[in-house]
């Protein structure tokens, strides 16, 4: 029971969740601090606008905005029923975060459906990542730049995936990929908004992965991704989400919209083979994603 004194809207307000009302129009009237932290957006900039303004971005894994066709809250508002979903959100610093997404009718007292409320939570699995980023803070195997993980713990961590399937026969697989065209990024708005797309890329990367995978700065436009408990199959369709996810991703500067997408290579380990051979086979793919036009994933094996 809700004490004397206290309003639901204030116990909306701080939950750590987002939540949101629309009306018939989905134009937003309520927008908590769960949702300011989670997307980046302050109420002040979202109230009184229509999610159809598609603010968010809500994309499903294969690409498709949601805001612009399939969008629940418009399906809700039409027909009452309630749905639940996972997609991935627009943060405003330009990433995409992936979130797990209820929404609920909200009826007057003829039954009419009068608005919808949105509620979702980050689902990126954010305290085991937060625990790792300190490990790796203690021991100095931090990219500067990006927050990853550098090569060297790369290479540490690949060692210890080989040993583990020679002696437990644990599958896993790398994603080696680099940023299109990054030359041309630094060339036509300098290099700081390249830096900032190598963090935005970073972004992508780290808050679409489980807690249990690894990603990493290799150098340059670089990075690599070590991926646990994967077959080929589950290996490649975890690229080609990344690559999308990437690729709808944008960078937001004085000179507009910078956008960028990747060319991935992905391998796993043949029997005996060392880290050396493991990672140059990826890269020889990420090349041939390269010939063949860039954007898109090449597996080999």
């Amino acid at each position: 029971m809700i004490p004397d004194g206290i309003e639901y809207r204030d116990v909306l307000a701080n939950l750590l969740d987002g939540v949101y009302v629309v009306d018939t129009q989905r134009r937003i009237s309520f927008w908590n601090q769960g949702a300011e932290k989670i997307t980046g957006f302050s109420a002040a900039e979202v109230l009184g606008r229509a999610c159809s303004d598609n603010i968010l971005v809500h994309v499903t894994g294969q690409g498709a905005r949601l805001c612009l066709g399939g969008c629940p809250l418009a399906q809700t508002l039409a027909d009452g029923a309630p749905r639940q979903l996972d997609a991935y959100l627009h943060h405003k610093a330009g990433h995409m975060v992936p979130v797990r997404i209820q929404v609920e009718p909200v009826r007057n007292r003829s039954g009419e459906v009068v608005a919808a409320v949105e509620t979702f939570s980050d689902n990126s699995e954010k305290i085991a990542l937060l625990e790792r980023i300190a490990e790796l803070e203690q021991t100095a195997l931090l990219d500067p730049l990006t927050g990853l993980a550098n090569r060297r713990f790369v290479q540490d961590h690949l060692s210890v995936c080989l040993d583990e399937r020679k002696r437990y026969g644990w599958p896993f697989g790398i994603l080696f990929m680099d940023i299109d065209r990054f030359k041309q990024v630094n060339d036509t708005h300098g290099h700081e908004v390249g830096d900032e797309v190598l963090k935005l890329v970073g972004r992508v990367l780290e808050n679409n992965l489980r807690s249990f995978d690894l990603v990493g700065r290799w150098g340059g436009e670089e990075f690599i991704v070590v991926c646990m408990n994967l077959d080929c199959r589950h290996l490649c369709a975890l690229a080609e989400r990344l690559r999308v996810l990437v690729q709808e991703s944008a960078l937001t500067t004085r000179a507009g919209e910078v956008r960028v997408t990747v060319s991935i290579g992905a391998a796993t380990p043949r029997p005996e083979e060392g880290i050396k051979s493991l990672i140059e086979r990826a890269d020889e793919f990420m090349y041939q994603s390269k010939k063949a036009g860039r954007n898109r994933v090449t597996y080999a094996d």
